[in-house]
């Protein structure tokens, strides 16, 4: 072969290197999502037993969980999103464009608007909140105490009203004013403060309404432009809105509602005019940016919309391992973040480590999509080695014989929904969601847990005590039939 010919092919065989290792690349990675898919984990394994694996196209089926759309953070970038399913069943398939409600994950993208207008001076963070408003002004506890900008993003104000159920399509729907002052036509009570300011943690929902009732009042900008300026557009989130309803041309790429059984939700997607606490139409595509900016601002990498302070005092815990706008678990390598969001057909789950460059959100369109994207996202956690967020091996028990006939009943967490046990032949069953009800086991401890998710009952009492699941703890008491 001539010498310049041998050169040619050299420098031909040289050149191909780049794609046959973009092509392995290619591979890995798709072995990689197909790991994820066929390996769905459940929160907890009996000591002794592998946790069984499951398939997220069965899961789905099992759950009644029409579609699914996911996107993974790796290396501080989405390294990979897909969607799953349809938009409702026959439908059109979901796409990492398609768009679902973020329900509460809505809360801690409104944080970051309400800390960007602090770092604007337009809002101080502890100032009584009422000084900002006219129309408008919250109703305080007994002894007149002053209400935050702090508490309320921390979910410490001492506020009431949990959550909220939406508006079905086509039902007139209240103003904020009204909306707060529980007047018809809302579906929810008034919101005012019922516990001292700053004595404890309590999920308020009502709280970030009072913020954002704050944030437009103070900006004089309507919460869907003033989000799109300050947050939204800042962070590229092109395909997210605080917009309610949705607008028709955007409801046509939107993931469709469906109940526990998979069926559709009559008139379709609900209507949230409670923007900051349940209002953001969005992907996961989209909410990984939010994630990803949250943790390179963290690390003074991008003031893209907060700065290195201010995203710190975001995720410092006030109370509950919760800062302003997200949970927190963890610390140094281990810290993460994160958010879930439930509304009427809609479950999601956000989370991200503060220092490695990896996280996960998933977003389902049914009500049994919990536990679909806690599974996913534990499937994550064990194909890219987390050191959290994995599978938690307990060990069981047998109950002891006076709990088949003392524990069953119903029980009321205030503000936060029941849960009833009862007794299926030798063991106990227990329905923290209604209608899906799974096995109650012992721990050595004496208190119960499932292995569905995190959540433990723990009986302080003959008919009280606590529900803990991760970050979140209520009391529980025996209702009063």
């Amino acid at each position: 072969m001539h010498p310049r010919t041998r050169l040619y092919a050299a420098i031909g065989l040289l050149s191909a290197l780049p794609s046959l290792a973009t092509h392995a690349a290619d591979d890995g990675l798709q072995q990689r999502i197909a790991r994820v898919e066929q390996g769905l984990l459940p929160a907890v394994s009996l000591e002794g037993a592998p946790p069984a694996r499951r398939k997220l196209a069965e899961e789905m089926a099992r759950l009644g969980v029409p579609g699914v759309s996911i996107a993974v953070i790796h290396g501080g970038e989405v390294e990979w999103a897909k969607g799953y399913g349809a938009v409702t069943p026959g439908g059109a398939a979901v796409g990492t464009s398609t768009l679902f409600q973020a329900a509460s994950i809505s809360k801690p993208v409104a944080a970051m608007g309400a800390l960007k207008l602090v770092e604007e001076g337009k809002l101080e963070l502890d100032r009584d909140v009422n000084s900002y408003t006219t129309l408008w002004k919250l109703p305080k506890d007994a002894d007149n105490n002053a209400v935050t900008l702090r508490q309320l993003l921390s979910h410490t104000a001492g506020t009431t009203v949990h959550g909220f159920p939406g508006y079905a399509a086509g039902a007139p729907v209240p103003t904020l004013v009204q909306l707060l002052n529980g007047a018809k036509p809302a579906n929810t009570g008034g919101v005012h403060v019922n516990t001292r300011p700053g004595s404890r943690w309590r999920y308020s929902g009502g709280g970030y309404q009072v913020a954002q009732y704050v944030m437009t009042e103070r900006s004089k900008t309507p919460f869907t432009e003033l989000m799109q300026d300050k947050v939204l557009k800042p962070l590229a989130m092109t395909d997210s809105t605080f917009a309610q309803p949705l607008p028709q041309p955007l409801l046509a790429r939107a993931a469709l509602p469906h109940d526990r059984s998979g069926k559709p939700i009559p008139g379709g997607p609900h209507t949230y005019p409670e923007q900051a606490a349940a209002g953001l139409w969005t992907t996961p595509s989209d909410l990984a940016k939010f994630a990803i900016e949250t943790r390179r601002s963290a690390a003074g990498q991008s003031n893209a919309v907060l700065s290195q302070a201010m995203t710190h005092l975001m995720l410092t815990p006030v109370m509950q391992n919760y800062g302003l706008g997200l949970g927190t678990e963890g610390d140094g390598q281990n810290q993460s973040f994160g958010h879930g969001g439930s509304n009427a057909g809609y479950r999601a789950r956000m989370t991200a480590y503060t220092e490695r460059g990896d996280g996960v959100v998933v977003m389902t369109n049914g009500d049994s999509g919990s536990e679909l994207a806690d599974e996913l996202v534990r499937a994550v956690a064990a194909e890219y080695g987390w050191p959290t967020m994995g599978t938690r091996v307990r060990r069981n028990v047998p109950l002891k014989e006076d709990a088949l006939t003392t524990v069953p009943g119903r029980y009321v967490m205030p503000g936060a929904g029941d849960f009833v046990i009862r007794r299926e032949g030798d063991g106990l069953v227990v329905e923290l969601q209604r209608g899906s009800s799974e096995t109650l086991l012992a721990a050595p401890s004496g208190s119960y847990f499932v292995q569905s998710s995190e959540a433990e009952l723990q009986f302080t009492g003959k008919d009280s005590g606590r529900f803990t699941r991760g970050a979140f703890e209520a009391p529980f008491s025996r209702a009063k039939e």
